[in-house]
């Protein structure tokens, strides 16, 4: 008589965590997603606003070539972050 009382009792405990887990996943999801957008608006808007100092003293086509530039190194170094625990650094 017990036993199927503790069944149920430990399916609807299973059932709440699971939908509090599946709450916090969307909430986690939607503040990164936000996170990431914020970024990349920030990042499109400093380089535009970095570009537009550099062709007032520049040509256009060596401030262009010197925002690749930057964009290539801050590539490698993030690169170099995000690989550096599996090469044992």
């Amino acid at each position: 008589m017990i036993a199927p009382l503790l069944r149920l009792a430990a399916a609807s405990a299973a059932a709440r965590t699971m939908r509090n887990a599946a709450g916090d996943i969307a909430v986690r999801l939607a503040l990164t997603l936000g996170a990431v957008i914020a970024g990349a608006i920030g990042v499109m808007c400093f380089s535009y606003a970095g570009l537009t100092i550099l062709q007032r003293h520049l040509d256009p086509a060596e401030a262009w070539g010197i925002m690749g530039g930057l964009y290539a190194v801050a590539g490698l170094v993030l690169y170099l972050a995000a690989t550096r625990r599996r090469r044992g650094i």
